[in-house]
């Protein structure tokens, strides 16, 4: 893999000696103002400053529906996803529709298995509601992060006298070119069409607490109980930030206050159970939670559940009031989590293979598309990622699904909208796609069979025509040099307070260094003892084993090395050009 570019982020001095003012160390007022802060208003995590859920279109009929459902005394089926988003989605509306009077006994759920089911609401998922008494089937189903391409499912499950509620976050179905959504009785997704909700960014999770909020002020507006003796919903925001972080999406402002009101509560030690088992089976510290330990300890082994197993796993750890059965889910969640990332290291290095065949020159394509029939088709995102961060091109992994279909797995770089170039494919290509769906850097798409090599062909032609050598040029984003009197553990924990994530990154800083020695340290990392401007400094450059320069320009983040009690700033590489 090349070296990338190295660019330094614009500073608005405007804004860096405002944030100065409002009483914000130098250093946290140039990164906020790199990353487009202006005011300090901007970074007030207060509840009160969410964006108010009257503003997504179809709140106020999806409180209704939720009220007279309840005060039915009828029951409730929440359709849930498979993956991390998924299932604190279907955390938060379990636990919270019994806060706000729904009886235990009559709210309910159902995870598709990935593998067996598919994505989403289908009818085969209306069917397995369904199963059971006559007295225990359910009224109204309930979708959380999926449902907004449902067309099929909904119109079963109406067909059945079910009424739906979709609340959704991903784009809507695309047919013959046109937006359409399905004829729900209620439809929450603030990227539908007509929605001028400020935030479209809110993952399934914050869609759903969204809904709740909406359905309090409904059952206050009934009379059910006021503003002193309501159900207090910010104890599900643990589970919102968690589902936030690990679904990857933008952490615009309104969802930086979901993120860091979580992240409060878990470091105050008010979490649910599954989450401190989480935490306890991943080897991290609460009481230090970060936004990291959400995406990569976290989220993960909820994710395995959906993976490789049932996520019937994760939402109980989720779910359970009781400490211990948490802790014994959690490890279970961690041994599934191993088991991942032992198979995806032998799909990484077939794939890896497979680049010597594709790139006889050891040049890349303008897109990337790889299959192998023994692949796990749970684990090919990830490889999709890996394969994607390491080339810098659009890449679709694809393997043989349990149900003998051609499954695959894309994720994109920016200026490539992977949904839309899937879309443009199924115009061309009319008889390829069987379904499809996703965001602009996340899809996944189903194949007719033996369609590998054509849409492989299909996609390489769409990115020729969408791409140019500056977008298949990969950067790195720098906040240039820290500056030496900031290189302390106390800078350390400053920075790790904050929120960062999708297209809110964190600090990753930029300077001359001479390499002093390098060392190969656990088989995969490179040890690197450096001097920069004058002070020996400790570098670690994690999965790089090969080795670089005497001199050269470093991109590396800072991270506190704790050893024998002691604590030293180490900084971790991420590139060196």
């Amino acid at each position: 893999m090349s070296a990338p570019q190295l660019l330094t982020r614009e500073v608005s001095p405007r804004a860096s000696w405002a944030l100065e003012q409002a009483g914000l160390s130098p250093l946290l007022a140039r990164l906020f103002a790199a990353r487009g802060v202006r005011t300090a208003d901007e970074l007030d995590d207060g509840l009160a400053r969410l964006l108010p859920p009257e503003g997504m279109k179809g709140m106020a009929a999806a409180a209704a529906l939720l009220a007279d459902t309840i005060e039915a005394g009828a029951r409730i089926c929440i359709v849930a996803d498979y993956d991390c988003d998924g299932a604190t989605a279907c955390s938060v509306a379990l636990r919270g529709l019994r806060m706000l009077g729904a009886r235990p006994d009559t709210v309910g759920y159902v995870v598709p298995d990935r593998a067996v089911h598919g994505y989403g609401l289908t009818p085969t998922i209306v069917e397995l509601a369904m199963q059971g008494p006559e007295s225990q089937r359910p009224a109204l189903l309930m979708t959380v992060d999926n449902g907004i391409a449902s067309l099929a499912g909904v119109a079963h499950a109406q067909a059945l006298g079910l009424k739906v509620l979709v609340t959704d976050h991903h784009l809507p179905a695309l047919v013959d070119g046109v937006t359409v959504v399905p004829e729900a009785e209620s439809l929450v997704n603030p990227n539908q069409p007509g929605c001028s909700f400020e935030s479209k960014n809110l993952a399934g999770v914050g869609v759903a607490f969204y809904v709740l909020l909406a359905l309090r002020s409904e059952l206050r507006r009934r009379g059910r109980f006021d503003a002193t003796s309501q159900p207090r919903l910010d104890g599900l925001l643990d589970l919102v930030a968690l589902g936030t972080v690990a679904d990857v999406v933008r952490l615009d402002a309104n969802n930086r206050r979901l993120v860091a009101q979580g992240l409060r509560r878990m470091r105050a030690g008010r979490m649910q159970p599954g989450v401190a088992a989480l935490f306890s089976a991943a080897g991290r510290d609460a009481s230090r939670a970060n936004a990291f330990d959400l995406g990569f300890a976290l989220g993960p082994r909820i994710n395995a559940a959906g993976r490789l197993s049932d996520m019937t796993l994760g939402i109980e750890c989720l779910c359970t009031d009781d400490p211990a059965r948490a802790l014994e889910l959690a490890r279970q969640l961690d041994a599934i989590n191993r088991e991942r990332r032992e198979i995806e290291a032998g799909m990484r290095e077939q794939a890896e293979a497979k680049l010597d065949e594709l790139m006889p020159s050891g040049d890349a394509p303008p897109a990337l598309c790889i299959y192998e029939p023994e692949f796990h088709e749970g684990v090919i995102g990830i490889v999709a990622g890996r394969l994607k961060d390491r080339l810098h091109r659009p890449t679709f992994v694809f393997a043989t699904g349990a149900d003998g279909q051609l499954k695959g797995s894309g994720r994109s770089i920016p200026g490539f909208h992977l949904r839309d170039a899937l879309d443009l494919v199924s115009k061309r290509h009319p008889e390829l796609l069987k379904k499809f769906g996703g965001h602009a850097m996340a899809a996944g798409c189903t194949l007719v069979e033996h369609g590998f090599e054509a849409f492989d062909a299909a996609m390489q032609q769409v990115a020729r025509e969408w791409l140019d050598a500056a977008a298949l040029t990969r950067t790195l984003r720098t906040d240039g040099p820290l500056p030496a009197e900031a290189f302390t553990p106390e800078t350390v924990r400053e920075l790790d307070a904050q929120v960062w994530g999708q297209a809110f990154e964190a600090p990753l800083f930029c300077d001359e260094v001479q390499v002093i020695s390098q060392r190969i340290v656990g088989e995969r990392h490179l040890k690197l003892r450096l001097r920069q401007g004058g002070v020996l400094r400790d570098a670690i450059w994690f999965g790089h084993i090969d080795p670089v320069p005497e001199r050269g320009l470093l991109a590396y983040r800072l991270s506190l090395d704790e050893y024998q009690g002691q604590q030293r700033v180490q900084m971790i590489v991420e590139a060196m050009a």
